[in-house]
């Protein structure tokens, strides 16, 4: 049974996936894993390759979504993405963008950061 954590970070990934697909974006992969990595989305817009960190929060109590990701995680998601182009032979650009999501399924904000980090 998935916890209730889990159940927003895959709503938020969802949403995510949404808003991108709006933007002509195409989704390549989600969940993709390395190591102690994941990255949450990895989508396509000509010519970029962008790896997308989603950050739900129900409220901003404690802060904003968007400013959750920290220096190991980031290093972590750079590590994914070297070893995700590797497997792919991919040999472009790329970006990393952060989707901050804050609120709940019917009231919410989504905020999309373009090169993030």
């Amino acid at each position: 049974m998935p916890s209730e954590k889990q159940i927003r970070g895959n709503w938020g990934e969802d949403e995510a996936c949404r808003q991108l697909e709006q933007k002509g974006y195409l989704i390549i992969a989600r969940n993709y894993r390395f190591e102690k990595a994941e990255i949450d989305i990895i989508a396509e817009k000509k010519p970029t390759l962008v790896f997308v960190e989603v950050k739900v929060r129900k409220n901003s109590q404690f802060g904003f979504p968007e400013t959750f990701a920290g220096k190991s995680q980031i290093d972590r998601i750079k590590r994914a993405s070297e070893q995700f182009q590797i497997e792919t032979k991919y040999n472009g650009f790329i970006r990393f963008d952060i989707v901050a999501i804050l609120g709940k399924p019917g009231n919410f904000e989504l905020l999309h950061l373009e090169d993030a980090f």
